[in-house]
């Protein structure tokens, strides 16, 4: 039976990509790479205007706080360090990169040579940090951080592949073609963290993934494979650890806190590719959909990589689009740039001519409950909503609104049209101001 977890929702799956082999973009005219690609501090550039740069080359450190370095993606001249807003409307430092289509590698990288036998915590840390490595999704986060807030706390590791939000297939398509290097990560962090024997958590609408990693894994004792059911938002970290382990995290803490760490398939692979070739995360796997691209597919491309030469790169548009959307349509940001750069933390890049005019209407609240059944987290959008939209931010604290995912499902669900995660969203940031500012000594 698929393990699953209490309220979320099924959403049509829209899965256009999932029998399609991942395509490599390796030439994009120029690249465009953030200097904050992660919840942290950001990178301070190290290059600067006319410098020459390899693959793989740091061009950017952080210099205090949390954070891991970025890398040149391609290999080229450096023509511009600029401020661009980011699909949050954050000013980040950019470096621009002109490609000069070499692949010229940085000779500074190297495959780690120790024995993997005896590989140690540390060695782990600081590889992974060396790497660039973050999550690979969403309001991503330093992998080498997640491993040390884990030390001597988690005895269960799981690998995050549900991906269970329409359109996207990319690490499903990882699961088929590397399947190797998810599983290689895994053991390199299960070893650097105590651990006997990790979870793949795969959901069950891809069973030629699951029928694959089970083969692959069979009676080697580090691995399990656990089959969860279709639902969203079944990728959710503690939805995930609570369908696994039946574990439920409190509000305010880690899945550390439990006994979990969670990492993404893609993460993994990463962190095998940083050991075994010595390259850090310069590229991702990206799904290019949408109801008016003309060839949908996941794409590897470097780090930086405009939406456009992305969208070209899949035939276009068959007529013009309204939208951009970067991520998946439950929980990706409207970008309103199509020379926007793929990033660390780009599933998808989803683009539509269509567009839901319902929430340019006014809307009503019909006391159906509908968005309570669904909210996997146990709040009552509907309330919350409705002091957000009234400004009654304290009240919205009171109903928990700080445990809110941003998942999407109420909306989603909601007959009267009510844009509620995006009024849970603004009290959210509503009461994060206040608490900056009574930090800060300001009443």
């Amino acid at each position: 039976m698929a393990l699953t977890f209490r309220g979320g929702i099924h959403v049509p799956e829209e899965k256009n990509t999932r029998t399609k082999g991942v395509r490599s973009f390796d030439n994009p005219r120029t690249v465009s790479i953030p200097m904050l690609q992660h919840i942290g501090a950001p990178c301070t550039p190290t290059v600067k205007k006319g410098d020459k740069v390899d693959m793989g080359q740091v061009i950017g450190e952080v210099t205090q706080g949390l954070g891991c370095p970025v890398h040149a993606s391609v290999s080229g001249t450096v023509i511009g360090i600029e401020q661009k807003s980011n699909s949050m409307g954050v000013a980040v430092t950019h470096v621009i990169i002109e490609n000069d289509m070499l692949g010229r590698v940085c000779p500074d990288i190297k495959p780690y040579s120790g024995s993997f036998t005896d590989i140690t915590f540390d060695e782990v840390v600081d590889v992974v940090r060396r790497a660039g490595i973050s999550g690979m999704g969403g309001a991503t986060f330093p992998t080498y951080a997640k491993i040390q807030s884990a030390k001597d706390k988690v005895d269960t590791l799981i690998v995050n592949c549900a991906e269970c939000e329409p359109y996207i297939t990319a690490n499903h398509r990882l699961l088929l073609e590397e399947p190797e290097a998810v599983i290689g990560g895994m053991k390199i962090l299960l070893r650097a963290l105590g651990i006997r024997c990790g979870d793949i958590a795969i959901e069950d609408n891809k069973p030629d993934a699951i029928k694959l990693i089970r083969e692959m894994t069979k009676g080697s004792g580090y691995a399990e494979v656990k089959v969860l059911k279709t639902k969203y938002p079944q990728g959710d970290e503690r939805q995930l650890i609570y369908a696994i382990t039946g574990k439920e995290i409190p509000a305010g803490k880690l899945p550390a806190d439990v006994g979990c760490v969670v990492f993404n398939a893609e993460t993994c692979a990463s962190v095998y590719r940083a050991f075994v070739y010595g390259m850090p995360l310069i590229k991702r796997i990206v799904t290019v959909d949408g109801d008016c691209i003309a060839d949908p597919c996941s794409v590897k491309c470097p780090i930086g990589t405009p939406y456009r030469e992305l969208i070209d790169f899949c035939g276009g548009t068959t007529e013009e689009y309204e939208y951009i959307v970067n991520g998946g349509p439950m929980m990706g940001q409207g970008q309103w740039d199509v020379d926007a750069p793929v990033t660390k933390g780009t599933s998808a890049v989803l683009v539509f001519a269509s567009k839901d005019k319902a929430y340019e209407q006014p809307s009503t609240c019909i006391r159906c409950g509908r968005c309570v059944r669904a909210c996997q987290m146990r709040l009552m959008p509907n309330y919350i909503a409705l002091f957000s939209r009234e400004g009654k931010y304290e009240l919205c604290e009171q109903y928990d609104v700080m445990s809110c995912v941003e998942c999407g499902a109420c909306t989603y669900v909601c007959p009267g049209a009510v844009p509620i995660t995006q009024l849970n969203r603004a009290a959210k940031a509503k009461i994060n101001e206040k608490r900056r500012l009574m930090k800060g000594g300001v009443k």
